[in-house]
């Protein structure tokens, strides 16, 4: 199912100071979580697998399944809304693995991709939500769901803004580093900026798209999320999130922005 990828030098130079060692993969398919028999090929190219658990107390009675299966003893890689690329963190070294659909991404962007994943696993944060949130999930899904909170939101919307506001946690803590790329790294540079300005026009009209109702609002939060690791100009109430207070509190902060996010829906 996987084969290794040659990388470019500049992709190498980032390994070398990120995340030494660390292979990148080609899979064969795309996938949201990839079977444990595929998941297990990976032993092939590391020295070992350490499989990671978690908690079930963590989760709501309701969780989607795929979170109940990244919770267990099953060796779960990847997961839904991961993107192109994925890594983990649950083989040594670590591995970074680019899904199918990597046959066409532009070759910037898909480098800029990989590029991101080494910073990611340098910068030692975790390879999913469910981590990263812990014991706290439970708490954001009652901000989310509680029964004081309008609207009908389901458990896949929780799994959507929790994604998402991991995804703004992380890009807070690596976009100094692709900012810094420029003058030695100018193409994954450029791929960066030019990633951003794609995201502007549609970022700037994200306010009253949601007043509109031409947007959900899970999907308006995975949307401004993305645009943290851009360092773009969030509105109202996400960038609340593009906070250094974020950067150092994590999930405890973005659990207390969700309270008080839908506790002004509820109000408004």
């Amino acid at each position: 199912m996987f084969s290794r990828r040659e990388l470019p030098a500049d992709l190498e130079a980032v390994r070398s100071t990120h995340a030494p060692d660390t292979p990148v993969l080609d899979a064969e398919s795309d996938f949201e979580t990839i079977p444990p028999a595929a998941a297990e090929d990976l032993g092939l190219f590391v020295d070992r697998l350490e499989p990671a658990t978690y908690p079930a107390e963590w989760l709501p009675t309701d969780a989607p399944a795929v979170l109940e299966r990244y919770c267990g003893s099953t060796f779960t890689v990847g997961a839904p809304g991961d993107g192109t690329v994925v890594w983990t963190a649950q083989t040594d070294p670590p591995t970074v693995i680019c899904k199918r659909r990597a046959e066409t991404t532009p070759d910037e962007f898909l480098s800029f991709l990989i590029a991101g994943a080494f910073v990611e696993i340098g910068a030692d944060v975790p390879e999913h939500f469910l981590p990263f949130f812990g014991d706290r999930y439970r708490d954001l899904d009652a901000a989310i769901r509680g029964p004081d909170v309008p609207g009908d939101l389901t458990p896949v919307d929780v799994y959507q803004v929790a994604n998402a506001l991991f995804d703004a946690w992380i890009g807070l803590r690596t976009r100094e580093t692709f900012a810094d790329w420029a003058g030695d790294h100018d193409r994954l540079h450029d791929a960066w900026v030019d990633a951003g300005e794609r995201l502007t026009d549609r970022l700037e009209a994200l306010p009253s798209r949601m007043a509109r109702g031409e947007m959900t609002f899970p999907d308006a939060t995975e949307y401004a999320c993305s645009a943290v690791r851009h360092d773009l100009d969030l509105p109202t109430p996400f960038s609340a999130l593009d906070t250094a207070a974020y950067a150092d509190h994590g999930a405890d902060y973005a659990v207390r922005w969700a309270e008080k996010t839908f506790a002004a829906l509820e109000t408004s």
